[in-house]
């Protein structure tokens, strides 16, 4: 029995860095790779947004994955149109996956500069969107944009979207730290008053703009959180998203949260070196547990201590993580 789900989005939100593209043939050996390694969720792209996406949804399928449930991921409906109708929530449903994941806006900035609607009206097309989508597809996860910065900014109206979500029969409520600029703390806090009101499932999903995206996240875990969505070397747009490698080391040999077996533990250097080389990105020598040099001693104090006992300047045994 795990203690913490992991969720993976190296084949959507990963792609949206800068300097990243995977072919479909790439996205298939990496959701293969995924899945061996014990990932709980795999999310394939957004099936409305390009070709390549929707036809990921179609392959993967022949890949007869083990452990992991495909994900698609959309949007909540346009305002003006039902669900029925709405172009995206039909391109999710075409994508066959067994889980969706639907975006929403939580902080009232959003509402009323982008979506430019009434709070009330989004909070209806949150409901309604996952409502729509739980009736036809077996798993239905919310991801929550923005939480933590409209928590700060207006609590009871983020509270409010996390209830209409919960309200229309969401599976999990993903808590999304989007901007990447909250701390640890703000992150507790605010979870500590949605597990007052929310009784659904919570998940977590961080940015790296304050490269707090590992604690964060972390936090999150400690308040609750039982599933945890990020990338493969912390893929993304702008600072990346949180490091999936980084976390799951975190997760199972800092706090004792089970998520994968220990044989599976072994691959993370494995999984995050062919990631890098998919994406012909020189690997982080000094990424934290599977970087060349995370366990590379050059100072003689060092050295002398490792040789007499590595446990000396090693915090973890690195064969842990690699094989």
């Amino acid at each position: 029995m795990k203690d913490v789900l992991l969720y993976d989005t190296t084949l959507r939100d990963g792609c949206q860095a800068e300097d990243i593209s995977f072919t479909l043939e790439d996205k298939l050996r990496m959701a293969a790779k995924l899945d061996d390694m014990g990932i709980d969720y795999i999310e394939g792209g957004y099936p409305g947004s390009n070709p390549r996406d929707a036809d990921f949804f179609k392959q993967v399928k022949t890949l007869k994955l083990k452990n992991a449930k495909v994900a698609s991921f959309g949007t909540t409906r346009k305002f003006g149109a039902k669900p029925s109708q709405d172009i995206n929530l039909k391109a999710l449903l075409g994508a066959d996956a067994p889980a969706v994941t639907l975006v929403g806006k939580t902080w009232d900035l959003h509402v009323r500069d982008d979506l430019r609607i009434s709070q009330k009206a989004n909070l209806e097309i949150i409901a309604d969107s996952i409502a729509f989508m739980k009736k036809r597809v077996d798993e239905v996860i919310f991801d929550a944009e923005h939480f933590f910065d409209g928590f700060r900014a207006n609590p009871d109206y983020a509270l409010e979207c996390l209830k209409a979500a919960q309200e229309g029969g969401a599976d999990w409520i993903v808590l999304c730290e989007t901007n990447g600029g909250r701390l640890p703390a703000d992150i507790r806090d605010a979870i500590a008053q949605v597990n007052r009101v929310i009784k659904t499932p919570l998940g977590i999903h961080c940015h790296n703009d304050g490269e707090l995206a590992v604690a964060n996240t972390l936090a999150a875990v400690e308040m609750g959180a039982i599933q945890v969505q990020g990338t493969i070397n912390g893929f993304g747009e702008r600072c990346g998203n949180v490091n999936l490698i980084s976390v799951i080391a975190n997760l199972q040999l800092k706090m004792g949260k089970k998520c994968m077996s220990a044989a599976q533990l072994k691959k993370l250097r494995e999984v995050s070196q062919l990631f890098y080389e998919l994406a012909n990105i020189q690997p982080n020598k000094r990424q934290a547990y599977v970087g060349d040099s995370a366990f590379a001693h050059k100072g003689g104090l060092h050295v002398s201590g490792v040789l007499k006992n590595r446990e000396t300047y090693e915090h973890i045994d690195p064969q842990l993580v690699a094989t």
